[in-house]
């Protein structure tokens, strides 16, 4: 299959490319590299796929790429996808996650492409207390400007295939982590400032739970929906991995050798939700599909990752410091 792959440079989207070119497919990748996307993740299958850097609201170059490509397939993983940054400057979050995901639907529906894979997220589900799970069929309740974004392209989605009756595919993943992450996330960042004896920022008392996913077997689900998958259906990809914050950040402390006194619990993020769980029988049942990868597993694999290509991270690190500093200075400003 011919599958055009937005966001292919990504964390989790370049994951997507390796098993798709691993897998047979014929691979076409657009992103636009902003500060998380980085083509070296793609470095071991790059001489496979064909490549465009664009903005997916660069809608005239987009459509000389389907024009070009003849994609069967598109699987949107491209998006701004933290919280903390969709705090601090929304609109560029609705700009990539809704209007261009608006794009890519009526290209795709211009070109009529056999699939079209839509990346959610649980958190358009909004949050949980201590009991229960989302099912594909719980109500959007988002609660944050990244999530009401992700919900938006989710819905967008949706919408086309009923209106249009395009071959949209909805998945709806929870927590990510593993190699090539961004070290603005939970566990990169305990990394790194573990290794250099810094403090260890715990938002409230890290009582938040998270259901966690390891990348590559996001990857394989989505691959599995892409082949298998019934249009116009949601699926759920999770774990059954949940793990307070505090006990993910004591973890990792434990595999490097670290006491936890480089633990400080900071004033907590505004309207952060208190936990997600995902029911995945669906994607079970349905498509024969299961996570391999337990917590244990996933946690000790991406810490020996990460280890190995300080390098990769600490320029990362770099670049990361020097954008947060600019924002500081900015809301300072603002507020006085």
């Amino acid at each position: 299959m011919k599958i055009l792959v937005t966001g292919g440079c990504g964390f989790i989207g370049s994951e997507f490319v390796r098993q798709a070119v691993q897998r047979g497919h014929q691979v076409c990748v657009v992103d636009k590299i902003t500060y998380a996307g980085d083509l070296a993740r793609l470095e071991e299958v790059f001489p496979q796929i064909s490549f465009y850097r664009c903005d997916i609201n660069n809608t005239e170059f987009l459509e000389h790429i389907f024009q070009k490509e003849a994609p069967e397939a598109v699987v949107h993983w491209a998006a701004e996808s933290h919280v903390d940054r969709s705090l601090l400057e929304p609109s560029i979050f609705l700009d990539t996650n809704v209007k261009g995901t608006q794009s890519l639907l009526d290209l795709a529906r211009r070109y009529e492409v056999q699939r079209f894979v839509n990346i959610s997220t649980d958190e358009v589900y909004g949050e949980l207390g201590r009991e229960g799970q989302f099912s594909e069929s719980s109500p959007l309740v988002p609660n944050s400007p990244y999530s009401v974004s992700k919900a938006a392209a989710d819905m967008l989605g949706r919408a086309y295939h009923r209106s249009y009756e395009l071959p949209v595919i909805t998945v709806r993943p929870s927590n990510n982590y593993g190699p090539w992450q961004y070290p603005e996330k939970l566990i990169p960042v305990v990394i790194l400032k573990a290794l250099h004896g810094e403090a260890i920022p715990v938002y409230g008392r890290g009582e938040n739970v998270r259901e966690w996913l390891y990348v590559g077997d996001c990857a394989s689900a989505v691959l599995t929906v892409l082949e298998k998958g019934r249009p116009g259906e949601i699926y759920n990809v999770g774990s059954g991995e949940e793990r307070r914050n505090i006990d993910v950040v004591k973890a990792i402390l434990d595999l490097l050798g670290k006491g936890y006194e480089l633990i400080e619990f900071v004033k907590d993020r505004p309207g952060h939700d208190f936990r997600y769980a995902l029911n995945f029988e669906k994607i079970q049942r349905e498509l024969g599909w299961a996570p391999q990868t337990s917590f244990t597993q996933g946690l000790e694999k991406t810490v020996k990752w990460y280890l190995e290509h300080l390098d990769w991270v600490e320029g990362k690190r770099k670049f990361l410091e020097d954008y947060w500093k600019k924002v500081y200075i900015k809301e300072a400003n603002h507020t006085e």
